[in-house]
């Protein structure tokens, strides 16, 4: 045994020591209290926290500030070197205008009716995708999830041309070109080689049903590092009961893995929302109207003053407010799921 070893503190010992500093002077207490190097390095330390704190938080959100400031200034604001941040004649013309003269309420319900769509579709694709890659150790397992990650990879500007081509000429493995290429013409049939899907939601609801639309290699690995801690022996179990592997993945692994589905879909959701690529690559000329279609200028709104440039960045930010703020709502119900999904996908520490 050591005999330098320190002597251990009891209960009884902190009882005696607690008593006695009660019955001291309180002048005493104070002094020993607050006059200490110990008090002064934990002042320090918090005061620096909150300056390093309100830092941030300034450089982070002063913008947001200053957006939504001017989203409410009028043209006179804009040239008053006295206004800042809180406008001098306020006023709502400019959400009025986007609204009305942009479209706002139409191309939201066509963004909401895709984003939806493409949500459900790829959480449940990635699901089973993820699972199967996770669980089942077949040959070429690792040469698909080395696919799955070059997706992530692979900027989406080197396959723009050839998306542009499949889909504006669709044509499974050439059927319709040798339908309509002549062999039968005499049954006045086939009249086409191919099918133009353009300004339709086919495009991406393919491309989501193939689990190679936006982010779907992330989604992907999210739920094979969810599947891969899920304990074989509840699967093993199911299999002993009789089981089959769709039943065991619809009753067991389904139920257990609604947190992920949940952080997979608003992942989607909020990426096919704000989406700006396929949108412009897909819907084009008079077809469907998204909303990243409504950041414009509204008619009747361009205005040649002292102000004008400023104005109008004000207007095009009004544009992504209204874009975002559905968005904003979502996450405000949906905050818990999103971040308990990501905690248990093994992503973070």
């Amino acid at each position: 045994m050591n005999a330098q070893q320190a002597p251990k503190v009891t209960k009884e010992t902190k009882n005696k020591i607690r008593v006695d500093f009660e019955r001291t002077p309180l002048l005493e207490r104070l002094k020993a209290k607050y006059l200490s190097l110990f008090f002064l390095q934990n002042v320090v330390w918090v005061i620096f926290r909150l300056v390093l704190l309100i830092g941030l938080s300034y450089v982070i959100l002063y913008p947001f500030f200053s957006k939504i400031s001017g989203s409410f200034m009028s043209m006179e604001d804009f040239v008053d070197v006295t206004v800042k941040l809180i406008p001098k004649y306020p006023t709502l013309d400019t959400y009025a205008q986007i609204i009305s003269k942009n479209g706002y309420f139409s191309a939201m319900f066509n963004t909401l009716i895709l984003s939806v769509l493409c949500g459900f579709v790829q959480t449940f694709i990635c699901c089973i995708i993820g699972y199967g890659i996770s669980k089942f150790k077949f040959k070429g397992s690792k040469l698909i999830f080395a696919l799955v990650i070059f997706t992530m990879i692979v900027p989406h500007k080197t396959l723009q041309l050839s998306m542009f081509m499949h889909f504006k000429y669709f044509d499974v493995f050439g059927i319709f070109n040798f339908l309509g290429g002549g062999v039968f013409d005499w049954l006045k049939i086939f009249d086409f080689t191919s099918i133009n899907l353009f300004n339709t939601y086919w495009p991406l609801a393919l491309l989501s049903l193939g689990g190679l639309a936006f982010k779907n290699g992330l989604y992907i690995f999210m739920m094979r590092q969810f599947f891969r801690g899920v304990p074989d022996e509840l699967e093993e179990s199911a299999y002993i009961d009789g089981s089959g592997v769709f039943r065991t993945f619809i009753q067991i692994i389904l139920p257990l893995s609604i947190p992920m589905m949940i952080t997979i879909f608003l992942f989607s959701f909020s990426w096919q929302w704000t989406d700006n690529f396929y949108s412009s690559l897909f819907f084009t000329g008079t077809g469907i109207k998204l909303l990243p279609s409504i950041v414009s200028i509204p008619a009747g709104m361009e205005t040649v003053y002292a102000g004008q440039q400023l104005y109008e960045s004000a207007i095009l930010n009004t544009c992504g407010l209204l874009i975002i703020l559905p968005l904003v709502i979502v996450y405000l119900f949906c905050q818990r799921y999103l971040i308990q999904g990501i905690e248990r996908s093994g992503i973070v520490g």
